[in-house]
């Protein structure tokens, strides 16, 4: 038994998933006339009370176009110095959008809205133009941290304040709501895009939707062209995550829970000095005595599969394909290594 928890996004569909993408409805989406992808982006806009939307290939180039849409040549992004817009784009932001970035810190991968206020810069000549904040939503290098609504308002108001856009990158922004109980449209109404990425603990095989206006989605179909990121019979894809969005979303606190165990587990063990609070389906685990080459070896040999994610700590994330049964082996094995 192979135990792999390098991410959530290696998955594979569920057979109900499996025969809702086999019987799907299809067309060419990039003439706007694949019936299952039109269902899919504006269910998913309905459920956070928004416009439209946009299906992509992946939660980068929803990521990367929203930065082009909210920037500029001599303009300037603020986001969380960990931000996946940052270091897990490729370079994005520069090589997309010519925009520049201030990089904030924060426990846990969040950043408040003092340091937000204090890094707008002035309308000076020397400085770029800042355009945008972007937030990430759970916080893949915090742990799967948590931003509450509660966090997000004082944000929202300051953008409004200066007139900023608020972009947020919501790869696991499922994962957060079922924990808070939040509703999507309360979400909806604080940013100007979001991204929301189905790959991850939603389970569906490739894709993510990009929310916003209809006058922005109407610009980012013609900048995702750009990309290369138009799809003909899409439909087969946003079958799938239209049936996840109905089966999956409650389902992600089991994901969660099984975290939490694990967390506990790794908290026990003599080679793990830290682990990050567990919130949603992300452990972080602090090494002691062991690089996280020498820890990802000996997990190796035991069937475990998990991930470097910095000079002392490994990830771990739970998902659709981690039961009980693995949990549990999990535990036994873990604790043979010294």
């Amino acid at each position: 038994m192979i135990i792999d928890l390098r991410s959530d996004t290696l998955t594979k569909p569920t057979q109900g998933m499996l025969e809702a993408m086999w019987s799907a409805p299809v067309g060419d989406d990039v003439f706007g006339e694949d019936p299952t992808v039109n269902a899919l982006e504006q269910k998913l806009a309905d459920m956070f009370g928004m416009e439209a939307g946009l299906f992509c290939p992946s939660g980068t180039m929803t990521n990367q176009i929203a930065i082009r849409l909210h920037t500029g040549l001599q303009t300037e992004v603020i986001c969380h110095k960990y931000s996946h817009i940052y270091l897990y784009e490729g370079g994005g932001i520069m090589s997309n959008s010519h925009a520049s970035v201030k990089l904030l810190d924060g426990a846990y991968g969040k950043i408040s809205p003092q340091d937000i206020l204090d890094s707008i810069n002035p309308d000076d000549v020397h400085a770029p133009e800042t355009t945008l904040v972007s937030l990430e939503n759970t916080m893949n290098k915090g742990g799967g941290s948590i931003y509450t609504l509660d966090e997000i308002k004082p944000i929202k108001a300051i953008c409004e304040q200066y007139g900023l856009k608020l972009h947020l990158d919501g790869a696991r922004l499922f994962n957060a709501l079922v924990e808070s109980g939040e509703s999507p449209k309360d979400w909806g109404i604080m940013f100007d895009t979001i991204s929301i990425c189905l790959s991850k603990g939603l389970g569906c095989p490739v894709g993510s939707v990009l929310l916003g206006t209809k006058a922005d989605i109407k610009r980012a179909r013609k900048v995702r062209k750009a990309f290369g990121g138009g799809m003909r019979q899409a439909g087969f894809l946003a079958a799938a995550a239209i049936y996840a969005l109905d089966h999956h979303i409650d389902r992600l606190k089991e994901d969660h829970a099984r975290a939490r165990k694990l967390g506990e587990m790794l908290g026990q063990h003599p080679l793990v000095s830290e682990v990050f609070p567990v919130m949603t389906n992300i452990v972080i685990a602090k090494l002691a005595g062991i690089t996280p080459a020498e820890m990802l070896s000996k997990l190796e040999s035991e069937g475990i599969k998990a991930v470097k994610f910095g000079k002392d700590q490994v990830r771990f994330v739970t998902h659709l394909d981690f039961d009980d049964e693995m949990l549990k082996r999990f535990g036994e094995k873990i604790m043979e290594i010294r």
